[in-house]
This record gives C-alpha cells, sequence and structure tokens, in this order.
C-alpha cells in the first residue's frame, strides 16, 4: 500500500475537528434570529393614501383681464404680497374714461333740460289753478280753460319725459364706470403673486365670446393651503371630518407636522377601475407651519382612527396569519398565538398571550426559524422594539 501524504493526513484531521467543534461548541447556540422585546407603548390605527397627494390651496386664481388691450401697468411682480383689492394689472383706458366723460356730460345736460321742463311744468300747474277760480267767477270762458289744461298736461308729460332720459343719462355713466373696471385686474383675496406671465407695453389679445382669455397672473393664499390625498374605497366609511392626522410633505424629509381631516369627497373615483379610490382633504392644524410649501408639491398622510396608550405593543411583523407568534424562550423558539387589539404597519397591540420583556421573533426569513428549533437572538440592538408615536 502506498503512504498516505502528511498534508492529506493533516487536512482530514482539521476537517474532523471543525465538525467536532460545530457539534459541541456551537450547537448549544442554534439559528441566529432577529427579535424584539414586547413593550409597553403608544399603538394608533390609521388609514393613509394609496397614491401620493398633493399639497393644494382653497385660495389660488388664475386671472386675467376681461378685454383686451395694452398693458399700462404691472405694480406687483412674482413673488409679491398683495392685500385684496390692490391693483395687479392695468390696461390702456383712455377710451373708457373718455366715454365716462361723455355719458357724465349727458347727465348734466339732462338735469339742466329737467329742471327747465319740470318748472314750467310747476308754472304751468299754477296758472291753471286761477283760471279755475276765474272760471268760478265766470271771468275765464271754457275755451281759454281748457287751453290752461293742456298746457298744464303736455309740461307735466314733457316734465316726465327728461326725468327718465336724466335716469337713462345716469344709467350710462355707470356703464361707462363698469366699462373703466373692466380695464384693471385687482386681487380678489390676500396672498402672494405665485406668476406673472404680462409685461408693461404687451398687447393682451382679446378672445372670442365665451372663451376667457389665458391668464396672466397666478395668485394664491399661502394660509389655504391643504393636502389632497386618495384613499381606499373599503375605507370611506371610517373616515370622518375632523379627525386628526399626520402630513409628511416630500420637500421636507423627516417630518411629520399635525392636521386634521378636513373634508371626505362624497363619491368615489373610478376612473381607474381597478383602483377605485375617494378623495380627502387635511389641513394643517396651525397653518403657519405652511410657509414655505409649494402647491404641487408631492405628500402623504396618515389618517389616525384610534390610538390607544400605555398597552402592550409588538412589532407588527412579529405576527404571522392566525395570530401566531414565536417566542425566543431558553434558547429555542416557542410558538404561542395572541390576541390583537390596533394595528398598524408597524406596531401591534397584545391584548393577550405575550408578557412584557418576552423576546419575539421579527422575521422569518429562512424555513429553518420553526417551533422547536433552537436559537439565539441576532444581538441587543434588535432586542429593542423602536420608540413609536
Amino acid at each position: 500500500m502506498r503512504k498516505v501524504p502528511r498534508w492529506a493526513v493533516l487536512l482530514l484531521a482539521v476537517g474532523i475537528g471543525a465538525v467536532i467543534l460545530r457539534l459541541l461548541v456551537f450547537r448549544g447556540a442554534g439559528l441566529e434570529v432577529k427579535v424584539a422585546r414586547v413593550e409597553m407603548g403608544s399603538v394608533e390605527e390609521i388609514i393613509t393614501n394609496t397614491r401620493a397627494g398633493t399639497v393644494k390651496a382653497h385660495h389660488r386664481a388664475k386671472l386675467s383681464p376681461q378685454l383686451g388691450g395694452l398693458v399700462t401697468a404691472l405694480p406687483h411682480r412674482k413673488g409679491s404680497w398683495v392685500t385684496a383689492g390692490d391693483l395687479l394689472l392695468q390696461l390702456d383706458d383712455s377710451v373708457q374714461r373718455a366715454q365716462l366723460r361723455l355719458a357724465e356730460q349727458q347727465v348734466r345736460t339732462a338735469e339742466a333740460r329737467t329742471q327747465e321742463a319740470c318748472l314750467a311744468a310747476d308754472l304751468a300747474e299754477k296758472e291753471l289753478s286761477r283760471g279755475l277760480a276765474l272760471a268760478r267767477d265766470g271771468v275765464l270762458s271754457p275755451q281759454n280753460l281748457d287751453v290752461l289744461q293742456s298746457t298744464r298736461d303736455r309740461t307735466a308729460a314733457t316734465c316726465q319725459a327728461l326725468r327718465a332720459t336724466l335716469d337713462e343719462a345716469r344709467a350710462q355713466v355707470r356703464l361707462a364706470n363698469a366699462q373703466l373696471a373692466l380695464t384693471e385686474v385687482r386681487a380678489p383675496f390676500s396672498g402672494i403673486v405665485a406668476e406673472c406671465s404680462g409685461e408693461v407695453g404687451e398687447w393682451i389679445t382679446p378672445s372670442p365670446p365665451g372663451i376667457p382669455i389665458p391668464a396672466v397672473l397666478d395668485l394664491l393664499d399661502p394660509a389655504s393651503l391643504y393636502i389632497s390625498a386618495p384613499i381606499d374605497e373599503v375605507d370611506s366609511q371610517r373616515v370622518k371630518v375632523g379627525q386628526p392626522a399626520r402630513i409628511t410633505i416630500d420637500s421636507r424629509p423627516g417630518e411629520k407636522l399635525a392636521g386634521r381631516l378636513d373634508r371626505v369627497a362624497p363619491f368615489v373615483l373610478d376612473v381607474q377601475e381597478q383602483n377605485r379610490t375617494v378623495e380627502i382633504e387635511v389641513v394643517l392644524v396651525d397653518p403657519r407651519l405652511a410657509q414655505g410649501f409649494l402647491p404641487g408639491t408631492s405628500s402623504d398622510v396618515e389618517v389616525i382612527l384610534a390610538r390607544r396608550d400605555g398597552v402592550l405593543r409588538v412589532p407588527t411583523s412579529a405576527i404571522a396569519e392566525g395570530g401566531k407568534v414565536l417566542v425566543l424562550e431558553g434558547g429555542r423558539l416557542v410558538e404561542r398565538t395572541v390576541q390583537t387589539g390596533l394595528r398598524n404597519w408597524q406596531f401591534t397591540e397584545i391584548l393577550s398571550g405575550l408578557a412584557s420583556g418576552e423576546r419575539v421573533v421579527t422575521a422569518r426569513d429562512s424555513a429553518e426559524i420553526r417551533p422547536g428549533a433552537r436559537a439565539h437572538a441576532q444581538d441587543r440592538a434588535h432586542e429593542q422594539g423602536r420608540e413609536g408615536p
């Protein structure tokens, strides 16, 4: 027989030693599992949006003049704060002002003519009164009395007609003032000029009847910002106006803002038939925190349906179907069935089946992680549940 090389003998010895070492030393450790301790804390039942929500403004107006014309003034530029009633855009109003002056002159002319006619009517009324007295004394003939009555009636009708003409002239003044007002665009509410697409000296082309002129100014009120977000239709009966909520804005990562559910749409959006949703609107509890938010920014909301403080809880990932959990006891995994209460994606309330301080498995990422298996905790960092809200 050939002699076995010494290196082969040494390699075999090392292999046998490793097997023995694993069986004798590491057998007691078993599987390495991720665990978390059962702890006291807060648990919330929440509903989240199914798709990204959007920051919007209740008070937002895209403004344009009702008339075409030459832009002569733009007192406020993009980013300016304006107060309700402030002038935002002025068109050339020379024609409208000329029409107003003409209408005012016509009023003065009509007033003079009316005064003249009504004075003549008053005089005719007095002459008729004297004629009636003379006729009773037999001094004035019936023919002359008829002339006086006719004169009285004619002058009274003339006075009445000229009063109507005066009313018409005054209406023309009001019309001219209305036409003059159409050359201005004023702020309908206080806010910030978000966009201004015109310039002094440019001509705004009028549109055909029934078609608005494209917007020149975009005005929004930052204090009226809210978040519009879709939730699944199955949750529509669980949300109510006034429920507390949390808001996260993509432009401010890591920050959660207190909100309140302000509106629930009375209908289901069925445009996407495979994902029917209901729109909700959430407003900030403190509107001042909305400073700097940009309408159109993506955001998410969590509507808080219920909250319980000081209850027993575990990470939701520790609970399998049927309320089964794996507890690490004495180096082995023991399966238990628990009764749960409130839950969300992070924590679940435990009503029975576990005690504070026990360790439960939070990840079953291997078929070897099963009841009865020997195991040990991965490290102490995983034995502590994260602090909840």
